[in-house]
């Protein structure tokens, strides 16, 4: 009976499999099928090659992404290998720099997040992620809910001065012994691994130095011609810190009624006994977990303070690499066991929005926008809802420097209007893993689905620019 079971357990495991399969290769197909459709709708005669290749190839990502016919890392490798191959031919009728497609690999963006990914796995190692999430956590109680809100606001704050890629990786690495102790099936885990990136994100529309758009917005503003009032610091605060906060506690309700969070989270399983003995092997006259300490105090500080100094955040990423290798912390079983797939995923993302800006994909369909005569209203909701999604498959700082000049250029408008609601609308993309960093660290680490960023990309993608637009005019109507 038993014998008979287990053949009848196999066959149907079998059976799944091809229906999953299968289901996968329709999936596929289908995507091929509708991005031929669209390219083929969307196309004119003035496209030049390269534009087709790259417009088929963003309605195919995008169909791969949302499907998940495919893994998202190998969507990622495949968009570079697609433009290296399409792009690259002999004879293309538009000369573009294919290396630039493969070099995304070494993009500030890939560095800053393996810089996290090393500092997340020493801190894993050395056990002071448990110590740093008991000294958060012990200022507010063992009450999810109201720490789910604390810790967003408290993201979202950090993200307003520090990068929201480092902020993200910082504040999931204290949280993942709770989030391991919750399991993959938690809702209180997965409305943490949604909240702290989406917060980090809709917290750098803060402060002008807390998001790459926001500095260019302003830096556009303030060379207009004519425009007598210029953005400083506290200008571009009375601007974004309110809706950032409104958009945090807007999403912490969604994630709240979305995720079955309990009245009480038990901290005790926390405790590993196990760290404890390894953390008292001794480097010289430090204790790993001093090592591990000083590290994180450092890397951080000029994480805060870059501007002040002359190094790269990309470079400061470079402190945790070494240090924590050299000291044996992190060995090369560790290196192996990073979630290597999330960097290929970025640097694809990165290489399908270098080749929409490179192939002027992008001002094509801008100037299509601008010959089109358009109610004030509808104006302003285009340029927010195109600011979203271009965001979303394309860096915001990229798209916040194609949109920002195009916006300036509209007549019959104050000209200081679109480039803010640009500016600040390029933080609410949050869609996919590949949308922005932050999605990419909570995607890394396997405890959440790729589907699931949809509930923040949906709300924060429609009710934000409808928000920052609302904010905008009517503060800009009150000082003007």
């Amino acid at each position: 009976m038993a014998d008979s079971r287990r053949a009848s357990s196999s066959k149907f495991k079998n059976v799944e499999l091809i229906v999953e399969s299968q289901t996968r290769l329709i999936q596929f197909l289908s995507s091929i099928l509708v991005s031929l459709l669209l390219t083929y709708l969307l196309k004119d005669s003035s496209f030049t090659s390269s534009q087709t290749y790259v417009l088929f190839l963003l309605f195919f990502s995008i169909g791969l992404w949302i499907t998940e016919a495919i893994p998202p890392f190998a969507v990622g490798i495949m968009i570079v290998g697609f433009l290296v191959f399409s792009l690259g031919q002999p004879g293309m009728n538009q000369e573009i720099e294919v290396e630039k497609f493969v070099n995304t690999w070494s993009d500030s963006v890939i560095w800053l997040l393996l810089g996290g990914f090393f500092l997340a796995e020493g801190m894993k190692k050395t056990g002071l992620d448990i110590q740093v999430f008991e000294m958060v956590t012990k200022k507010f109680g063992h009450n999810p809910t109201k720490m789910l809100l604390v810790l967003m606001l408290a993201t979202a704050g950090t993200s307003m001065i520090m990068s929201n890629t480092a902020t993200t990786a910082m504040m999931i690495a204290a949280l993942m012994p709770l989030i391991h102790s919750l399991g993959k099936q938690s809702g209180f885990a997965k409305a943490l691994l949604l909240g702290i990136p989406a917060s980090a994100t809709i917290g750098g529309m803060g402060t002008i130095i807390g998001s790459p758009p926001n500095a260019i917005a302003v830096d556009m503003i303030n060379r207009l011609p004519g425009v007598t009032y210029k953005i400083g610091f506290l200008d571009w605060m009375i601007l974004g810190f309110p809706v950032a906060v409104l958009l945090v506690i807007g999403f912490w309700i969604i994630l709240k009624r979305k995720y079955d969070i309990p009245k009480v989270v038990d901290l005790s399983s926390l405790q590993n006994d196990d760290l404890k003995v390894e953390n008292r092997q001794y480097v010289g006259k430090w204790t790993r977990k001093r090592i591990m300490w000083l590290v994180l105090g450092l890397t951080v500080l000029l994480w805060l303070t870059d501007g002040i100094h002359p190094i790269p955040m990309a470079a400061v990423s470079a402190i945790p690499i070494i240090a924590l290798t050299m000291v044996s912390i992190i060995k090369a079983d560790d290196v192996r066991s990073l979630p290597w797939d999330t960097l290929m995923l970025v640097a694809g993302g990165l290489s399908l929005g270098l080749a929409i800006q490179e192939t002027g994909l992008m001002d094509y369909f801008l100037t299509y926008l601008k010959d089109a005569t358009l109610p004030l209203s509808l104006l302003i909701f285009s340029f927010a809802i195109i600011t979203v999604f271009s965001s979303n498959i394309m860096s915001n700082t990229a798209a916040a420097a194609i949109l920002i000049p195009a916006a300036t250029l509209w007549d019959g408008i104050n000209p200081i209007i679109l480039p803010l609601i640009i500016g600040l609308s390029a933080s609410c993309a949050l869609f996919l893993p590949v949308s922005t960093p932050p999605n990419a660290i909570a995607y890394s680490t396997g405890l959440i689905n790729q589907k699931e960023f949809r509930i923040g990309g949906l709300s924060i993608g429609l009710a934000g620019p409808a928000l920052i637009a609302l904010w905008v005019l009517l503060v800009i109507g009150f000082v003007m």
